[in-house]
C-alpha cells in the first residue's frame, strides 16, 4: 500500500449516540472503495465484534490478550463476512485494565505499541472507543491519527462534547501532538423533531466545517441490524441508514484524498 495507514478512533465519552454503529457501518462501507479495514473493538461491552457477527463463545484470542501480551496480535484478528474487513473483539475482561495498567509505565501508550505491529497490514484501522474518557480512551486516542466525533441531536449533546475536546487538546499536549479533530457526525436526526433540526443548527455555527454534511437519521434498520450480526448495510441495502453510512463513507474518504493529495 502506497499511503500509510490511517488511524481513526470513534469516540464520545456519553453512551447511546451511534458509536458503534458508525464503526460498523462506516467500516463497510469504506472497503468499497477497495480499502483493507481494522475494526478495533476497545470498548468492554464488545458490541462491535457482536455486531460483526462475532459468537461470544469464540472471542478466546481478543484485544485484551494482546494488550496484556497474552497472545501475539495476528492472532487476535478476526475475518468477518465482509471482504477486507477483520476485527479484534472485545470481551468483558478488557474492563480490568484500569486497574491492571495502574502502576505500568507507559500505560497510555500499550496499544498504541500493539498496533503499530500490524498497522501496514490495512489502509484504515478504526477504534470503537468505550463510553468514557479513562484510560482505554486514552490510549486509543494516543494511537490514533483521527478523531471522529458521533453527536447525538439531542438536547444535551454539546455538553459532554466540550471535555471530550479538552481532552483531545491533553492528549496533544501529553501524548500525541499530530492528532486532530477529523470531523463530528450528526446520527439519530429525527428530520419530524424540530429539536434535531436546532442541535444541528447549533452544531454546524459551532464547529463550521468540521462537521459532516451526511447527516444519520433515526432509522429502525439501523437499530435491528445489530441483533442479525450484521452492518445495515448488509440487513437492508436500500434503507435510508445504509444509504447514510455509505454516503458518509464517500465523504471521509474525499476527505482523506484531499488531505494526502
Amino acid at each position: 500500500m502506497a499511503k500509510s495507514p490511517k488511524i481513526i478512533s470513534i469516540s464520545n465519552q456519553k453512551g447511546g449516540v451511534g458509536k458503534t454503529t458508525t464503526t460498523i457501518n462506516l467500516s463497510t462501507a469504506m472497503v468499497s472503495f477497495d480499502k483493507k479495514l481494522l475494526i478495533i473493538d476497545l470498548d468492554p461491552q464488545g458490541n462491535a465484534s457482536t455486531g460483526l457477527g462475532i459468537d461470544g463463545r469464540s472471542r478466546e484470542n481478543n484485544i485484551y490478550k494482546a494488550l496484556t501480551s497474552q497472545e501475539d496480535i495476528n492472532k487476535c484478528i478476526f475475518e468477518t463476512s465482509i471482504p477486507n474487513l477483520k476485527i479484534i473483539p472485545s470481551t468483558i475482561d478488557l474492563s480490568a485494565v484500569e486497574v491492571e495498567f495502574s502502576n505500568i509505565e507507559k500505560r497510555e501508550l500499550i496499544l498504541k505499541k500493539v498496533i503499530n505491529e500490524i498497522k501496514e497490514n490495512f489502509d484504515y484501522i478504526l477504534i470503537d472507543c468505550p463510553p468514557s474518557l479513562g484510560l482505554l480512551t486514552i490510549n486509543a486516542m494516543a494511537s490514533s491519527d483521527e478523531i471522529v466525533v458521533p453527536l447525538q441531536c439531542e438536547f444535551y449533546a454539546l455538553e459532554g462534547l466540550s471535555q471530550l475536546l479538552k481532552t483531545i487538546e491533553l492528549i496533544k499536549v501529553k501524548l500525541n501532538p499530530n492528532l486532530k479533530l477529523k470531523g463530528i457526525v450528526l446520527t439519530m436526526f429525527d428530520s419530524r423533531n424540530k429539536l434535531s433540526k436546532l442541535v444541528e443548527n447549533d452544531v454546524r455555527e459551532h464547529f463550521k466545517d468540521k462537521v459532516y454534511k451526511t447527516v444519520i437519521p433515526r432509522n429502525v434498520r439501523i437499530s435491528e441490524a445489530p441483533s442479525f450480526g450484521l452492518p445495515v448495510l448488509l440487513y437492508d441495502t436500500d434503507c435510508l441508514g445504509s444509504k447514510s453510512y455509505a454516503s458518509l463513507s464517500a465523504e471521509l474518504i474525499v476527505q482523506e484524498d484531499n488531505i494526502d493529495g
